[in-house]
């Protein structure tokens, strides 16, 4: 039983075809944490700059 279970992690260490796509699963995990936090940011920003909008123009009309 033993001997047959380290004869599959051999062959799947030998073997690189998962690499690659654990490679990409990651690389496609810290693109979107990058990008929502980006997004986040950006949507705080752009709210901040609308509510000064509302703010000024109200202060001008009569």
């Amino acid at each position: 039983m033993l001997n047959g279970i380290r004869k599959v992690f051999l062959k799947l260490r030998k073997d690189e075809r998962g690499a690659t796509l654990v490679e990409y699963g990651i690389a496609l995990f810290v693109a979107i944490v990058v990008g929502g936090t980006i997004l986040t940011n950006l949507a705080g920003t752009t709210s901040s700059n609308f509510s000064d909008a509302n703010s000024s123009a109200k202060r001008t009309t009569p």
